[in-house]
């Protein structure tokens, strides 16, 4: 997946217009059509060293103002750009820390991939990192060699979930860029769509995240959307004592059988994770949980855990307990392995490359 622009609509641009369609036509009798606007895991849990709200106050202030006119122009041109860039910045934290290193771009000729290229990235979209480098380089022209890709990441994902709709706030700063970035570290370190929860728990921990963290970060969910392959095994490839899939919504299960048919279908269809309010920020995501209208059974299990669903049954009842609580565990979650000084890190002026 490149991440330079691109004149021609992205693959995932084209996916985002044909669930657009999906969207309208989604056989569910409380959806709105107004609502469619546009190895081991590696433990990561040491303590942040120093990151702080006003880090670059002195070296440059008007930082955040840099990146949130690239983000907010981003948000209006490429709305896909918002779930994107928040789904990238999980990935990068839960992969070695949140150092940027997800943004190296694998040397021609290399036969070391970098984690960009890794079959679990495959699907990150192109506007994610097209962003993160159109405020890297206009940072870069105002505060050359200051601020790190990593830092530009994290206030690009927190202003993405405000432009949403969701809660806007302070982002610590004062991460390097991580100098290793590696595909074969990501598999072990990241969720996957059949992962239990008790999978999920020890990832989650793995990283110094609690149970209500896991249950909040996945509340992310609440925007963007999924190829249709990740939710095969919701939909068709499970095991019950009838021929119904079990804690699904039966609407929502015609939907998607027709949406993504078992075999032969477009790989580029996508599906929202948030099928009542699918652009919007909010605590919907855990509404649906309850009515059995999880997308991916990641989702629908934290409904169905006796562990979680305390938590799922909190946050959506209270949209501004969710605001909090996502607020929260993104600060925690942004302080996962945080490099500091040339000894461990580096400070990019092209996030694609190391030691530019």
């Amino acid at each position: 997946m490149s991440s330079s622009s691109s004149s021609s609509p992205s693959s995932s641009t084209k996916s985002w217009i044909t669930c657009s369609f999906l969207v309208i036509t989604i056989i569910l009798g409380n959806l709105n059509s107004s609502h469619c606007l546009g190895n081991k895991p590696v433990n990561t849990t040491r303590h942040p060293r120093q990151l702080s709200v006003d880090y670059y106050a002195k070296s440059c202030a008007q930082v955040e103002k840099l990146v949130g006119s690239v983000t907010a122009q981003q948000f209006k041109d490429a709305p896909v750009s918002a779930p994107a860039t928040i789904r990238l910045f999980f990935h990068d934290c839960f992969v070695g820390g949140c150092d940027g290193s997800i943004l190296i771009a694998t040397k021609q000729g290399s036969k070391e991939m970098a984690e960009k290229d890794a079959v679990e990235n495959k699907d990150l979209a192109a506007e994610a990192f097209e962003g993160i480098n159109k405020a890297k380089a206009l940072v870069e022209s105002k505060c050359p060699g200051v601020v790190s890709c990593a830092d530009i990441l994290a206030i690009s994902a927190r202003d993405f979930v405000h432009l949403a709709g969701g809660p806007y706030y302070e982002v610590k700063k004062g991460r390097w860029d991580g100098k290793i970035s590696r595909a074969t570290r990501v598999s072990a370190n990241l969720p996957r769509t059949n992962s239990t929860m008790d999978d999920l728990i020890k990832l989650f921990k793995s990283k110094g995240l609690t149970l209500d963290d896991l249950v909040v970060l996945l509340g992310a969910h609440t925007i963007g959307f999924s190829h249709c392959e990740y939710i095969m095994n919701r939909v068709y490839d499970y095991k019950s004592t009838d021929d119904s899939a079990p804690n699904i919504d039966p609407r929502l299960l015609k939907a998607l059988t027709m949406s993504c048919p078992h075999h032969g279908g477009n790989t580029d269809i996508v599906v929202p994770f948030d099928v009542t309010t699918p652009f919007t920020f909010d605590n919907e995501y855990y509404g649906n949980l309850e009515k059995n209208m999880g997308l991916l059974l990641t989702d629908q299990d934290l409904f169905l855990d006796p562990r979680a669903k305390p938590m799922v049954q909190a946050l959506s009842k209270d949209n501004q307990r969710f605001f909090q609580a996502f607020s929260e565990a993104m600060e925690k979650m942004g302080a996962i392995g945080v490099k500091r000084g040339r000894k461990h890190g580096e400070k990019r002026k092209d996030c694609t490359l190391h030691g530019s």
